[in-house]
């Protein structure tokens, strides 16, 4: 990915607006935008400020004959873009971009709690995120955590899901939602709990009688600091145990993972049991793997739009500034990490200072 890249990518966005009302290019604003916000700006009025500290550097690749966007023109524009426009063209533009090796799609949703109304009301966002590449690949906005059952079917629309197994928290684990990820060329890998209630006590019963053996159960030990963690994962096949089993279009596995942890400071251990099912057949390893993966969408990107790039600070919440926003954030939280591939020692949050210091620096960014 190079400058010429992005700035490709500002290019392809559609613009909405009036000619007679435009006097300034959309790849003027969207191009200056991300790069700001790279440099840890934080409002429209800081947009423009960055504009306008590096106009000679943007003179070479933006035509500025009418001068730096307004904070007010920023504003405007991200107030008036259809996000489910600016999200379409981002992500397909991001698939040239990526090598996709294994494709686990994990599913879950985000509050942004700096967009709470006087009622008290915030926008809530349900992410889809490929965990190989770590990269966001689309959002659905819904009125709050409870709506995400309803929301998901609209994402799923979105995705293609051909030859990729999604994954999704108990919220999600519903009959009609894993028939529209087989419908869509996909598998499923769902988490079951007692919002199931009688897959949940089919389930834990089906494990009584589990046969162990090197095709059924996989172990792992780690140690982590002053923790010692012990994950086992067992699978079953026979879909006897499940009442009404057909129900659920082409499940094939059901899952079990115990883990163990001991604190050695504290000399006390903890025990958690979760389960899954799939329409998918695989060792139980790879099921193991594919459970963990899929809390890199809440390790790599809620955590990081949280405490690295601020989103729950952001009072954004008119028309369609929040959705739209929270792409811009994806696209540069991406940059970012992928910088920090070939530096790890340097955080992201240093990283971002030294481009909105060093111009040579921020230009190596972009070059990557």
């Amino acid at each position: 990915m190079n400058k010429n890249k992005l700035l490709t990518f500002a290019k392809s966005i559609k613009d909405f607006r009036l000619n007679r009302k435009k006097l300034h290019p959309v790849e003027n604003i969207v191009f200056i935008t991300i790069l700001a916000v790279i440099c840890n700006a934080q409002d429209w009025e800081e947009v423009e400020d960055f504009g306008n500290s590096r106009k000679e550097f943007f003179a070479k690749y933006l035509d500025l004959k009418n001068g730096v966007p307004s904070h007010d023109t920023f504003n405007r524009f991200f107030s008036l873009y259809d996000p489910k426009s600016f999200q379409k063209i981002f992500v397909e533009w991001l698939a040239t971009l990526i090598d996709i090796k294994e494709k686990h799609i994990a599913i879950d949703g985000k509050s942004c709690r700096g967009s709470h109304s006087k009622t008290g009301e915030m926008i809530h966002l349900l992410h889809a995120y490929l965990t190989d590449d770590c990269s966001f690949l689309g959002q659905e906005k819904t009125a709050d955590k409870s709506n995400e059952i309803s929301a998901i079917p609209i994402l799923l629309e979105a995705l293609d899901l051909k030859d990729a197994l999604v994954s999704i928290d108990a919220m999600g684990c519903q009959i009609e939602i894993a028939e529209k990820i087989i419908e869509k060329g996909g598998d499923y890998l769902l988490a079951v709990k007692q919002n199931q209630k009688t897959l949940f006590e089919d389930v834990e019963s089906a494990f009584l009688v589990h046969e162990n053996n090197e095709k059924t159960v996989f172990i792992t030990e780690e140690i982590n600091g002053s923790k010692v963690e012990k994950r086992t994962c067992k699978i079953m096949t026979d879909m006897t145990h499940i009442t009404r089993n057909e129900d659920w279009k082409n499940l094939q596995t059901i899952i079990k993972i115990e883990s163990t942890t001991y604190h050695k400071s504290k000399n006390k251990e903890t025990k958690d049991k979760r389960y899954y099912i799939s329409s998918q057949l695989n060792t139980p390893e790879i099921f193991l793997k594919h459970t963990r993966n899929h809390w890199l969408i809440e390790n790599k990107l809620h955590w990081s739009l949280d405490v690295i790039l601020k989103e729950d600070e952001s009072r954004k919440r008119n028309n369609n500034i929040a959705e739209n926003f929270s792409i811009i954030l994806k696209l540069v939280l991406k940059l970012l990490q992928e910088k920090q591939l070939k530096n790890k020692k340097i955080s992201i949050k240093r990283m971002r200072k030294m481009a909105a210091w060093n111009l040579d620096y921020l230009i190596e960014m972009l070059n990557f």
